[in-house]
């Protein structure tokens, strides 16, 4: 009896206890840690899922121009429109379009190596991406014959040099590398007398000029950002392929293009070697693409007239002949995008700026979207404070952050949400952005935007490939740079002012 007595009190102070802790004022979150849990709210498992969709089968590779890029596009938007973005393309739209050719790669391509034995041909057939990779803008057909090597493929007369003089490739095939002899480190003052050659759209058109039918071309990857000749067959190879041309011709690869880099003069050869290049290709001319751009506008009367760009490119390869997912490359920057754009849409502290969310198109075949952006600007480049653009940022444990040293007083804003918030190992660098563009923070540095370019490393990860696919992918390392970049553009856009122009010049 007794023990009934005492169980019933219990549970009447619990309860009276409950009762008046419920009664009790609740405490106010103070604005820094209503911030901290909207900031928190990006998570590491809701972006590796953005990448998982992106990256799937059903967008087949996201190229610029296809029903596969479209679809993706469409998805995003759809995140966009969720969140209380505003349109800020064509017409009231997300979209913002531009012409962009593209071409298609199917299955049928092969390269073989044809050694005459005992009156016969045999055939040595290379491995697909291995040992070759189709040309994503190679005309469809067959090519068989002898292969000329012509160095960078390169005709320079006021540089006195001239790749293609005395060789007859009418009708050959030439094996060519990349780039040019001279690098960007060599400075502006040399180096921009070779840029022009160093564009992988001269050297095929070169290659064309001087009568060649088909082409070896010594970049292993996949790569839809060149030229397009109906009547011309080419693939990108490897190193397989480039020894089994060199070999007994008594010259080695490796001394030859040291040779052509020191003494900037040709070593074009006729190798004797014949080759067969055949692709299945279907050219689309007309092709139309688009910029995807969802906004926050800005709350101050005057600056949000100032605008925060934060993008990267949606695109990758499509397929060639196989899908190419580009899970890093760049459904990761994609999917960070989104986390920073959900997040400052239910933020506590709206930002006084603007901030554009960019997801560019035809990155892959040329920085084309970003160019288009910058020639036909939505809002006023003179009234962009910054471009923070992401490329590559789904795999690895580090981050580096490109033009930081161009920009010290922009990168301090990331730095100060890093050292406080994230605590990841960031590597600072500058960029003399001398080179071909390969980045869409190219576009706006050459506009006169400030911009900052976010990538991971620290573990492998493939480039141009089938295997840049979810299995690569870190999802913890998005969810920081997400968090640390919400935070930062917070504070950049409720500074009373920004103006970081002077910095980079």
């Amino acid at each position: 009896m007794n023990k009934k007595i005492v169980v019933s009190v219990l549970c009447v102070f619990m309860l009276s206890a409950s009762f008046l802790l419920a009664q009790r004022p609740r405490m106010e979150l103070t604005q820094e840690q209503e911030l901290l849990q909207v900031m928190h709210s990006i998570h590491s498992q809701t972006l590796f899922d953005y990448v998982k969709e992106l990256s799937s089968d059903k967008y087949w590779g996201r190229l610029t121009g296809t029903d596969g890029y479209n679809q993706s596009a469409q998805w995003v938007i759809s995140h966009f429109k969720k969140w209380g973005l505003l349109p800020a393309g064509d017409e009231n739209t997300f979209l913002q379009a531009f012409p962009n050719p593209y071409t298609l790669v199917f299955k049928d391509c092969y390269i073989s190596m044809n050694i005459p034995a005992d009156g016969e041909t045999v055939r040595k057939y290379y491995t697909y991406e291995e040992e070759f990779i189709p040309g994503s803008t190679s005309g469809s057909g067959e090519v068989t014959a002898e292969v000329v090597y012509v160095g960078y493929g390169i005709t320079a007369p006021e540089l006195d040099f001239d790749e293609y003089k005395g060789m007859d490739v009418k009708g050959k095939i030439v094996l060519m590398e990349r780039e040019a002899p001279v690098s960007p480190n060599a400075g502006p003052e040399i180096f921009n007398k070779w840029r022009p050659y160093s564009f992988h759209q001269y050297k095929l058109k070169n290659a064309v000029a001087h009568g060649a039918r088909g082409m070896l071309y010594n970049y292993h990857i996949t790569n839809p950002n060149n030229a397009y000749d109906e009547n011309f067959i080419y693939s990108h190879v490897g190193e397989m392929v480039v020894n089994d041309v060199f070999a007994g011709t008594g010259k080695k690869h490796r001394d030859i293009v040291t040779r052509i880099n020191k003494e900037l003069k040709p070593q074009s050869f006729v190798t004797g070697k014949v080759f067969t290049i055949k692709n299945t290709t279907e050219h689309h001319p007309d092709g139309i693409a688009y910029n995807v751009l969802g906004m926050i506008k800005g709350s101050d009367p005057v600056l949000k007239d100032e605008i925060i760009i934060i993008g990267g490119h949606l695109d990758h390869l499509g397929r060639c002949y196989e899908i190419i997912p580009g899970a890093n490359d760049n459904a990761s920057a994609v999917a960070v995008i989104m986390g920073i754009a959900e997040a400052l849409a239910k933020s506590p502290v709206q930002p006084r700026r603007s901030v554009l969310f960019m997801c560019f198109g035809a990155e892959e075949q040329g920085v084309v979207g970003s160019k288009y952006y910058v020639e036909n600007p939505v809002f006023p480049l003179e009234k962009t404070v910054c471009l923070i653009n992401m490329d590559g940022v789904g795999a690895g444990d580090k981050l580096s952050a490109l033009c930081a040293e161009n920009f010290p007083e922009l990168w301090s804003y990331f730095k100060k949400a890093n050292d406080k918030y994230t605590h990841r190992l960031v590597i600072s660098s500058s960029f003399a952005n001398l080179g071909r563009p390969r980045l869409d923070a190219a576009r706006f540095l050459w506009a006169g935007v400030p911009s900052l370019s976010f990538g991971a490393f620290g573990t492998r990860s493939y480039y141009h490939v089938t295997k840049d696919n979810i299995d690569t992918i870190t999802p913890e390392i998005m969810e920081d740079l997400a968090q640390m970049i919400f935070m930062a553009v917070l504070d950049l856009a409720n500074e009373d002012k920004a103006d970081f122009r002077k910095a980079g010049n």
